[in-house]
């Protein structure tokens, strides 16, 4: 099974990026899990751009949506809304077909942050039928350097939250696969 993440910060030291690679490296025995954090590289969305003249970049980024069963998206909040990066990732896929019907799921690097979540959650419905609000992992860790957030991400409660919701994105994403087949 293979699993994508993706973060929505364009922050070299992001927290965002630093929980996917921490939840990277508890996946489950045959499941390879890839962190996207290269939105930044990505150029703004254009209806004129699509097919034949679709950027290198984009067409990177689309291919490892494909290739994966899965996506695990973990965003920063920028002024209380979805970074314009991670919006515009979206905005690639909408008239697309890689994104349609994969699970989704969320994971958080933050104690704030809820309605840039709660805008991420009615895009991320919108653009696939298998996102799946149950399976949600929260560590707060505004604030912290990498160095910090890697010591936290260690914790014993910590790791059990991630083998948590690992097992519950398991659970979930072989009941959508079963549900489509």
């Amino acid at each position: 099974m293979k699993i994508l993440g993706i973060s929505g910060s364009a922050r070299e030291a992001s927290t965002n990026t630093a929980l996917l690679i921490a939840i990277k490296g508890f996946a489950p025995d045959g499941v390879e899990m890839q962190v996207f954090h290269s939105l930044h590289k990505l150029p703004v969305f254009s209806p004129d751009l699509e097919g034949e003249l679709t950027p290198a970049p984009v067409n990177v980024f689309l291919r490892a949506v494909s290739e994966c069963d899965a996506l695990v998206i973990s965003s920063p909040e920028y002024v209380r809304s979805i970074p314009g990066g991670l919006k515009n990732a979206i905005d690639w896929m909408v008239s697309r077909f890689e994104i349609v019907g994969k699970p989704i799921v969320m994971v958080h690097a933050s104690h704030r942050g809820d309605d840039m979540l709660a805008s991420l959650r009615v895009v991320l419905s919108t653009v696939s039928n298998n996102f799946i609000q149950g399976v949600y992992l929260r560590i707060p860790l505004v604030g912290k350097s990498l160095d910090e957030a890697g010591e936290r991400l260690r914790l014993p409660e910590i790791e059990s939250e991630i083998r948590s919701f690992w097992r519950d994105l398991m659970a979930e994403t072989h009941s959508c696969t079963g549900a489509q087949t």
